[in-house]
């Protein structure tokens, strides 16, 4: 789960991070107290999406000529001018695809004197198995040119687990990010705090780009962008609260309802596969046929009827789905019940597409049975590269 910039530096700050003065702008009429807020003259109007890239950005409603997502003013009213273009309009970055999202939520911060911009981030590193912090002096809105062209400037930093942060690490991360001075002495604080928060909230990346040098020598966290692990969720009702489903997908959120474990893609294949190794190799194999996956979705190994019927309509929900594969091996999942979920889900919604199902395993004459009884126009198959050149060659024609 996503959380917004403004949400993410307000977590940091009650583990002690030092962030700037800001306030949330979530509606025009916001915007008279949020300048009474800040001290200004130079302020901060910060485009709030789950996307990077907002400040190369460009609205859609503006034309290529406009100010990106992330825009200076040194007046109220140059702060409700760029509130008065931003808010409620379509902001297109590389990571939003031409579709873009729509801004509905602003951070107006209290500006700050740059003399350094540095990259930081914590995540799971998958080859050391620890949780590693990765830095760079270069940081800023290039940072993956800098990972592409130079990586050698990117240091990674595991942590030990048993002692959390140590003296020495907070040594290697000064060293690496080049810090003197009071800075060095502010990370010293610093990089044990955001180690904390990681760990505490059970994040699975906290990213600070940038990282700032102010120029009176102290470290400032100036962005924000943190990511939590969905299922630990449970344990954090507080993150829970600030979850923005509107800028989420609606399949997605649909899916989560159910537990399903379900990651909308741009293909026309709809998959419904139990295990995520077996969805993973069914959109491996779609692709080799020359196809894309339009989705990830594993029922898992206790699915009910009522789960894979939820399961059927979420993917035939997506317009772009011009053909469904449903793969599964009965394990755990019991194929009759997969067969029932499917035949009451196209009972009620209809199938207008090419159906491809292979069952394997437990209950699986069951499962066929309810199937071929059923009345549906579906297409079986015996295995799993059968079932792919099969749906392949349904959704071409």
């Amino acid at each position: 789960m996503n959380i917004h910039e403004y949400q993410a530096k307000a977590l940091l700050k009650s583990f002690g991070a030092p962030v700037a003065m800001g306030v949330p702008i979530l509606s025009k009429g916001d915007v008279d107290a949020a300048i009474a807020a800040l001290p200004g003259p130079l302020y901060v109007v910060k485009s709030q999406i789950h996307a990077g890239g907002r400040g190369k950005g460009k609205f859609k409603e503006l034309g290529p000529d406009a100010k990106g997502g992330v825009r200076l003013a040194r007046s109220a009213e140059e702060v409700k001018a760029h509130v008065a273009e931003m808010l409620g309009n379509t902001l297109v970055t590389k990571q939003t695809g031409d579709a873009g999202k729509q801004v509905n939520r602003l951070y107006l911060e209290d500006g700050a004197d740059i003399d350094r911009e540095l990259y930081l981030s914590i995540l799971v590193d998958r080859e050391t198995g620890r949780v590693s912090f990765v830095v760079s002096t270069e940081g800023g809105m290039d940072i993956e040119a800098v990972a592409e062209e130079t990586p050698e400037k990117i240091h990674t930093i595991a942590i030990d687990p048993e002692t959390g942060v140590t003296e020495a690490d907070c040594a290697a991360l000064a060293d690496a990010l080049e810090l003197k001075g009071d800075a060095r002495t502010d990370g010293d604080t610093l990089f044990p705090i955001l180690y904390k928060a990681f760990t505490e909230k059970d994040m699975s990346l906290l990213e600070v780009n940038p990282l700032i040098v102010m120029t009176n020598g102290h470290l400032r966290v100036l962005d924000a962008k943190v990511s939590f692990d969905n299922n630990a969720l449970f344990r954090h009702p507080d993150i829970v609260e600030l979850r923005d489903t509107t800028e989420e997908d609606a399949k997605e959120i649909e899916a989560s309802k159910y537990d399903l474990a379900y990651v909308a893609l741009d293909g026309n294949i709809g998959c419904m596969v139990n295990g995520a190794g077996l969805a993973m190799a069914t959109m491996d194999i779609i692709k080799l046929y020359g196809a894309e996956p339009a989705n990830f979705l594993d029922v898992g190994g206790g699915a009910t009827k009522e789960k894979v019927t939820a399961a059927f309509k979420i993917i035939t929900a997506d317009p772009n789905v011009k053909g469904i594969l449903v793969n599964i091996f009965g394990g755990i999942m019991r194929c009759d019940i997969i067969a029932e979920g499917v035949v009451a889900a196209v009972k009620e919604v209809g199938l207008k597409v090419p159906l491809v199902v292979r069952l394997e395993g437990t209950n699986v004459e069951e499962g066929k049975q309810i199937i071929n009884e059923s009345g549906l126009n579906v297409i079986s198959a015996d295995d799993l590269d059968d079932a792919a050149k099969k749906i392949v060659k349904a959704v071409k024609g």
